[in-house]
């Protein structure tokens, strides 16, 4: 791993132009990782060569346990065994429970402080997603939780895309953010964000891609941040709200009616609504779902209960992703082994999971379109 040993204010890479050297970088690194179309001994392919896109990961909860106790250890501070003992954190999924997933990750949080460590969460998303066979990241952070350290959102998130170039060209994982506003903070700071978030709008690396609404699903009136995501949509960045996991399709509905998504942050409790997930399909919304979290924060009681198939089946576009791994333990490519080794997908299905989220990607179709075909060479057709 990579923990950036840099003050804040020294000075910082130029970002690089992709055209000059980065998309080259990142094909070698991907030949490196080439997908083997053949089945290892128990006749099933391996997971980790299965080229995907990872769409729901969150700033600070993307962090792994290692170096969240380098952070730390670098600021002198201590951590609850919540969060060092490598064991999935669970709650009821009430008010109370996510207020308690909230205080853990809020911990978490002001142990990336200033420049260095904040470059370090990015380095580490990218290691580890590539990793796990990632060809496209779509990290989702809110600027204002880490802007005091810094000197406002602006340098947050200049820090961040400039990272993320460096770390694209280092891991080739192509990193894009999403800029999420809170829904425990006032819309109008939304509205901030989102034209903060329009000033970078963009598709490669470095850029922002979409624009977001996170944290507890209950609080808040959702229609509230409508002129945030008109002013995103505007400038061309996508919207990609959470909804449909704490609440069901009732408010799925407003989500989709007032917020106009791409993509929707979980969505899995569609599934309870057939006509409305007929309607998600027909919209072409795509779906981040993301099981472990959804086990771990009680949405559903086992991994077995999590209607992937049934999403999936629909014709959903579904895009797994790790939501948290710091809390909840799995990461991107463990989501895929639930699907093969709890729902029964085999190769064919998990290579059709990985090519969804590589369409409900915010990347270039030209890069689309190669991941793609690695996926075919996964599967040696």
């Amino acid at each position: 791993m990579v923990v950036y040993a840099i003050l804040d204010g020294m000075p910082r890479p130029m970002p690089i132009d992709p055209k000059l050297g980065i998309n080259a970088r990142m094909a070698s690194i991907s030949a490196t990782q080439a997908p083997t179309s053949q089945p290892g001994p128990d006749g099933r392919r391996d997971l980790k060569s299965l080229p995907k896109a990872h769409l729901h990961l969150h700033f600070t909860g993307s962090l792994d346990v290692p170096t969240l106790i380098e952070l730390a250890d670098a600021m002198g501070q201590s951590l609850p065994e919540e969060l060092t003992d490598a064991r999935a954190f669970t709650t009821p999924a009430t008010t109370k429970g996510w207020f308690r997933f909230q205080r853990f990750y809020d911990i978490a949080r002001h142990v990336v402080i200033g420049e260095a460590a904040m470059r370090t969460v990015v380095d580490t998303a990218a290691r580890l997603d590539a990793a796990d066979g990632s060809r496209r990241l779509e990290i989702q952070i809110d600027p204002n939780s880490y802007a005091p350290a810094v000197g406002g959102i602006i340098n947050a998130l200049d820090i961040v895309l400039d990272e993320a170039v460096t770390a694209s060209r280092r891991y080739g994982v192509q990193i894009g953010v999403i800029v999420a506003a809170s829904r425990l903070r006032h819309p109008i700071e939304a509205r901030t964000l989102a034209r903060l978030a329009a000033r970078q709008a963009g598709q490669l690396p470095g850029d922002v891609v979409g624009f977001g609404l996170s944290n507890d699903e209950w609080a808040g009136d959702t229609t509230a941040w409508e002129g945030a995501f008109r002013i995103a949509r505007n400038a061309g960045l996508p919207g990609v709200p959470h909804g449909g996991e704490l609440r069901g399709p009732d408010h799925i509905r407003t989500v989709v009616a007032a917020l106009h998504p791409a993509r929707l942050g979980h969505g899995v409790r569609s599934a309870e609504d057939l006509r409305l997930l007929d309607d998600l399909v027909e919209q072409g919304i795509a779906l981040e779902v993301c099981p472990s979290s959804n086990v771990s924060l009680s949405v559903y009681q086992t991994l077995a209960d999590v209607p992937l198939r049934q999403l999936v089946d629909a014709g959903a576009t579904v895009a797994l992703g790790a939501d948290d791994p710091l809390l909840f333990i799995d990461r991107l490519c463990d989501q895929y082994a639930i699907a093969r080794d709890v729902m029964g997908f085999t190769d064919e299905q998990l290579a059709g999971l990985a090519r969804s989220s590589i369409r409900a990607s915010f990347a270039p179709d030209v890069d689309k379109a190669q991941w793609l075909a690695e996926v075919d060479a996964w599967l040696g057709s």
